[in-house]
């Protein structure tokens, strides 16, 4: 086989792998109705300015009732859309997050994307590169906080991939001052490296409310050694 054949094969495989990627991805356009009612919420009561939008998952979208109370005085908007992944937010992120030109973004996903859909860690991390890359476009000195995958009992077989798609999310997090890193994954393990049986509701994947104090206290503390000055 010629050099010309393989270079074209390799290019042709690049492609389907592509094509193979983009046919794994959920369709974003089940959250419409979901993103609706938050624009209908913004026309009752306008949300404020030079805020932190939350967005993610359904560990975001649980807590949207609660976050104001569990962050204050921190302003925020709480944007989670349950069972979402990295790309929904990518599809999203003009309605969800830059709308509000927000001081600072904090993002939870690659739960879903790793535990349920499969989709490989390089794909998530481009598609987060996507979302800071649009948000730095808009404003460049924006602050991005970036929270770890959770583990959880339902999804332990899945807790390995998670946790190198959190090491990346750290090291990425280390390549840019604007980029933060917020471990939520730790303080639900055991000494021993397993993970708490007593922070979920009876599905084992989504926290109670024993499980949200811990989780509210871990992003509360990394937002206030930052964000507290801007409020």
């Amino acid at each position: 086989m010629t050099k010309t054949c393989k270079s074209a094969l390799m290019t042709i495989a690049v492609l389907f792998a592509g094509t193979a990627w983009a046919q794994e991805l959920p369709d974003p356009t089940r959250f419409e109705a979901a993103i609706e009612r938050f624009e209908a919420a913004d026309a009752q009561n306008p949300p404020p300015e030079d805020a932190i939008v939350l967005t993610g998952s359904s560990s975001i979208m649980y807590w949207n009732e609660d976050a104001p109370a569990d962050l204050a005085p921190l302003t925020v908007i709480p944007r989670g859309f349950g069972g979402s992944v990295m790309n929904d937010v990518v599809h999203y992120l003009d309605r969800v997050v830059l709308k509000y030109q927000p001081r600072a973004v904090l993002i939870y996903e690659g739960d879903n994307d790793t535990g349920r859909n499969n989709i490989p860690n390089e794909q998530i991390m481009q598609q987060l590169q996507t979302i800071i890359d649009r948000i730095h476009a808009q404003r460049e000195d924006t602050r991005i906080y970036v929270l770890s995958v959770k583990p959880s009992v339902a999804r332990v077989d899945s807790w390995q991939i998670a946790s190198e798609l959190n090491q990346r999310y750290r090291a990425l997090a280390a390549s840019d001052p604007r980029i933060h890193f917020v471990d939520v994954a730790t303080p639900f393990l055991k000494p021993d490296g397993t993970v708490r049986t007593d922070i979920f509701v009876e599905d084992n994947l989504h926290l109670n409310e024993t499980g949200y104090d811990i989780w509210a206290a871990a992003v509360r503390e990394a937002l206030m050694e930052i964000e507290a000055q801007y409020e």
